[in-house]
Formats: structure tokens, C-alpha cells, sequence
């Protein structure tokens, strides 16, 4: 039996003692009662083992799906194996062994083709002769992908978001051009690959779109322009009478949507806590509010809508005015402003935007330079100050993107500095000694005895007790490093440079492009007032 095959079935193995170790050789029926007796440790115990069998089977299963679909294609007619057994597809086929929903039988086979793609044997060189031996063919970019979850490093969805996320690079591979995208869709792959363990499935989706269009600005100008074309507001009557409306956002305006509904209920999602007590008041006040968030939602828009160009930003979003930041380097800001493609990221969320987003914005607001050093750190702008600057704090925002704890997706906006040098026992409220932490995991480490250390411009490194030292990940796409693999025209920072550049209305494009993308002007035109990034900043927590 091949070396790796005794590896899985070794851990297959260490996993089911672990499980009956744990919950004895009873009846299944028994273990709901059984894990109730476990104490904290045991239960994470039998959560992890059940996990590691979960992976190994799902892996197995997608491989030999795979091969399934291999077999079942329609040149092979009714002669199929999916066909032979009744079934139109490989896709029914795996639904009805697996007893899964056709969504999850379609990720299956889609993964289990990748999987099949990536260990396909090399061809005869041609040139050669048959009697040959083979060629070795270049493994695909996702090869990467599919060794992680053949080893147990990525689940499958994980290994589906970043797939789908990056795609296929935009060249044929073959040629000098198509060679070096592979390789740095590759890298891609493989960067995001040693996120997987700290990101969230849907943070691996945004962040493989975002490094996509990143790698690709003119295929992702092209995508963008499509989802401009495709957006529409429809309202309709059911047949209760009751009005219904669904909106199809292009990306600026989904943003922009996002942004002031996010602002508005921040208080009532974990959002920073307020040092200002007329601050502290209000939110307090949005916090006990009976209204549920969607009718908070609901409302806030109707306002907003009603409110128009006119609108008092204080009554509608009350202590923080809805802004939207996104972060360009230097050279995407220099390719906008020329009118070539070129992309720049959402600080909250890290989407995408177009090039005639970053040229209007730089008209309407202006732009604030955040210099970084090799190692991506902001420069030194210390201050003897108790709290963080609103300057230090884009810098902060620029560098981690939002809170630096593993697993968390709260946003910079929803986050608080931290000194990670306490400032009452001398230390400063420098950038290179502050970290952003959403508010729970700020109140849980200084709750639990928790402890951020950094040796000079290094990682920050998390400590708990009992539990060993973890690296925290900066979140920002700014972290990806694609060197000297990234076609022409992609996100990179040479100098690493960046400019964070405020975004206060849905803005005007440059005359040409306003009038090939803005027929007629957003519906909520010039909703938000002009100046508002002074007061969106990020309120300023107890470090």
C-alpha cells in the first residue's frame, strides 16, 4: 500500500479511537446523552476527530465523483456509468448516493473534475513519437488547491470558494504570456491556501474575487461594466397586494447601499464602543430600539429616499455619517486617472472597484497617501496622545484591514485601536504599537487575560493561556505579493505605496464615462453630504 495511503487511514484510525475513547462502543443512539457528561476539553476533542473523518471521507467521495463525471459525459451516451444506472447525469447520480441537494452534488462533481484535471497523466510528446516517453505537462494552476484537500488543509468549500473566486486565468497557457499567469494564479491559489486556516469561507470568496480582479484589472474592468449594464430596480404586486421591490446593485452602488446601512445599525451589530457620551447615548438608544434591523434597515432607506439631496445627515445616520473608503496603489490611481483599467479595494469589505470609480472619487474628495514599508507597515506617525489620531486610524485600517483576530470578519469601520503596549504603563499610541480589534475580541482580551506582543515591525503574535502563541494574519489585500509573476497592469506595490482615498457620494465620472456608464444620474444621487469622511471615522475605543 503506497506511503500516503497508510498516512490517511493511520489518521482515519487515530480519530476513531479518539471518538470511542471518548463516547465508549454504545449505540449511536446513545451519543446525544453521552456528549452532554463530556467536559469542555472532551467536546472540542470529539468535535475535531469527528471533523477529521468528515474531511477524509468528503475527499475521497469528491475524488471518485470526479471520476464519475469522467465516465458519465454525453459522448458516452446511454453506455455512462451515470446512464447505465438510470440517471440522466453524474450530477443525479451523486445526489442519489449521497442523498445531498443537487446544489451539493453539483460542488462534488465540479471539485472532483478539478481534482481529476490536476492528476491526469502527462501526453506522448508528439515531436517524439509515440513510443515516447511522455511529456511532462505542466500541473494547472489549481493544482495547489487540490493537494491541500486531498491532505485535509481545505474543507471543500473552502476549496470551491478560492476555486471559483480566482477562476481561470485570462490567457491560454501554452505560451510565454499564458505560462506565467498560470503560475501566478498559482501563487494565488497557494497564498490563500495558508488563509484558509484563519478566513472564513465567505471572507476565501470575497478575497479570491478581489485578488482576481487585482491579477486581471482589464477582465475586470469588462466585469464590472456587465454588472453595471445588468442593474435594475422591479417593483411588483403579489396577490395579497402586498408591494414587493428587489434591486440588482452594480458595484459602486452596492457599496454604497451597504455602506449606509452598515453605518446606521452599527451600534446594534458589535460595532466600537463610543467615548463620546452624546455618542454613547445614541447608540444606546439605537441598541434598545423594538424595531427589528431589517424595518431599521427599511426605514433608514425610506429616509434617506425622502430625505434626498437635502438630507440632515445627523437626523438619518445619526452619530456616524456613511462613508465609503477604498485603497489604491499609486500606480492603480496614476492608470485611473490616464483612463486605463486599473482596480481599487473597499476597506470594509475588500470588493473591487473600477477605474472610473478611483478617477471620480479622486475629483469629488481628494486622497490621503499612507506610505508603507517592505514589510507593508505604515511609517511612523507617533503621537503623545491618550487615543488613536483619524489619520493614524486610516493608516491602521490600511495595514490590517479590520480586526486582526482569526475567524473574524468585522470590518475596520466596526473596530477599535488597541495599544498593545498598555498607554497607562508608558506605552505610545504609535501605529506600530496599535492593533485593530472589533469590540467583543477587545473586551474578551483584556476579559481573559489575553496578550498582543510584536517584536519591532515582526508579526503580532496573540497569546492565551494555556494555548499556544498564534501569528495574527493582516486582512487587507495588500498582503498578497504576486512579485514579478503579475501580468501587466496588476495590483502591486513595487514601492509599497498605497493611497487611501475617501469616497463620499456615489461621485461623477469623468464626462466620457459618465456618459457611456451613467445614462442618468444613481437614484440617490447626492443623498450623502459632501465632507463626510471627517465624521465617518472610526469612533476611538479604550485601547
Amino acid at each position: 500500500m503506497p506511503e500516503s495511503s497508510m498516512d490517511i487511514f493511520s489518521d482515519l484510525q487515530a480519530a476513531l479511537d479518539a471518538l470511542r475513547g471518548a463516547l465508549g462502543d454504545g449505540e449511536a443512539a446513545g451519543i446525544p446523552i453521552t456528549v452532554q457528561a463530556l467536559g469542555d476539553d472532551e467536546l472540542v476533542s470529539v468535535i475535531q476527530s469527528a471533523t477529521t473523518l468528515v474531511r477524509a471521507g468528503e475527499s475521497m467521495r469528491i475524488a471518485a465523483s470526479g471520476v464519475v463525471a469522467a465516465r458519465s459525459t454525453r459522448e458516452s451516451g446511454h453506455g455512462g456509468l451515470a446512464q447505465r444506472r438510470g440517471h440522466r447525469s453524474a450530477v443525479s447520480l451523486i445526489q442519489d448516493l449521497t442523498g445531498s441537494t443537487r446544489a451539493d452534488a453539483t460542488k462534488q462533481v465540479r471539485i472532483g473534475e478539478a481534482l481529476a484535471t490536476s492528476a491526469a497523466p502527462a501526453a506522448p510528446d508528439a515531436a517524439a513519437g509515440d513510443s515516447a516517453t511522455p511529456a511532462a505537462a505542466p500541473p494547472p494552476w489549481h493544482a495547489p488547491l487540490g493537494a491541500a484537500l486531498m491532505a485535509g488543509t481545505l474543507t471543500s468549500a473552502q476549496h470551491d470558494a478560492i476555486f471559483r473566486g480566482l477562476g481561470a486565468p485570462p490567457v491560454e497557457v501554452g505560451d510565454e504570456a499564458g505560462d506565467g499567469a498560470r503560475d501566478a494564479w498559482s501563487l494565488a491559489a497557494r497564498q490563500l491556501i495558508d488563509e484558509a486556516r484563519v478566513r472564513t469561507v465567505e471572507e476565501l470568496s470575497t478575497a479570491s474575487r478581489a485578488v482576481r480582479d487585482l491579477l486581471d484589472p482589464e477582465g475586470a474592468q469588462r466585469r464590472f461594466d456587465e454588472r453595471f449594464d445588468a442593474r435594475s430596480f422591479r417593483a411588483w404586486t403579489d396577490r395579497d397586494g402586498v408591494r414587493h421591490g428587489t434591486f440588482r446593485f452594480d458595484d459602486v452602488g452596492a457599496v454604497e447601499i451597504e455602506t449606509i446601512i452598515a453605518t446606521a445599525l452599527r451600534p446594534r451589530r458589535g460595532g466600537p464602543r463610543f467615548v463620546d457620551p452624546d455618542e454613547a447615548a445614541r447608540a444606546k438608544e439605537l441598541s434598545d430600539d423594538p424595531r427589528t434591523n431589517d424595518q431599521l434597515a427599511y426605514d433608514l432607506i425610506m429616509d434617506v429616499l425622502r430625505a434626498g439631496a437635502r438630507a440632515d445627515a445627523q437626523t438619518v445616520f445619526g452619530t456616524r455619517q456613511a462613508g465609503v473608503r477604498v485603497i489604491a496603489t499609486k500606480r492603480a490611481h496614476d492608470d485611473a486617472m490616464a483612463g486605463r483599467p486599473a482596480v481599487a479595494l473597499v476597506e470594509d469589505t475588500g470588493a473591487t472597484l473600477p477605474s472610473w470609480a478611483i478617477a471620480a472619487r479622486t475629483c469629488d474628495t481628494g486622497t490621503v497617501a499612507v506610505t508603507l514599508d517592505a514589510a507593508g507597515n505604515p511609517l511612523d506617525v507617533g503621537r503623545e496622545a491618550r487615543l488613536f489620531t483619524p489619520k493614524q486610524r486610516i493608516a491602521l485600517a490600511v495595514r490590517d484591514g479590520g480586526c486582526r483576530i482569526p475567524g473574524c470578519d468585522r470590518p475596520a469601520s466596526y473596530c477599535e485601536a488597541h495599544h498593545i503596549d498598555p498607554f497607562a504603563h508608558g506605552g505610545r499610541t504609535d501605529i506600530d504599537r496599535g492593533i485593530l480589534l472589533c469590540a467583543f475580541h477587545h473586551m474578551n482580551l483584556h476579559h481573559h487575560g489575553w496578550r498582543i506582543t510584536r517584536q519591532g515591525k515582526g508579526d503580532f503574535v496573540l497569546h492565551r493561556p494555556d494555548q499556544p502563541p498564534v501569528i495574527l494574519p493582516m486582512r487587507a489585500a495588500r498582503r498578497y505579493d504576486f512579485g514579478d509573476l503579475a501580468p501587466p497592469g496588476a495590483w502591486a506595490f513595487p514601492a509599497r505605496e498605497a493611497h487611501a482615498r475617501s469616497i463620499h457620494e456615489p461621485g461623477r465620472a469623468p464626462a466620457a464615462r459618465r456618459r457611456a456608464l451613467h445614462p442618468t444620474p444613481p437614484p440617490l444621487g447626492e443623498t450623502v453630504p459632501r465632507g463626510l469622511d471627517r465624521a465617518r471615522g472610526v469612533p476611538a475605543g479604550v485601547g
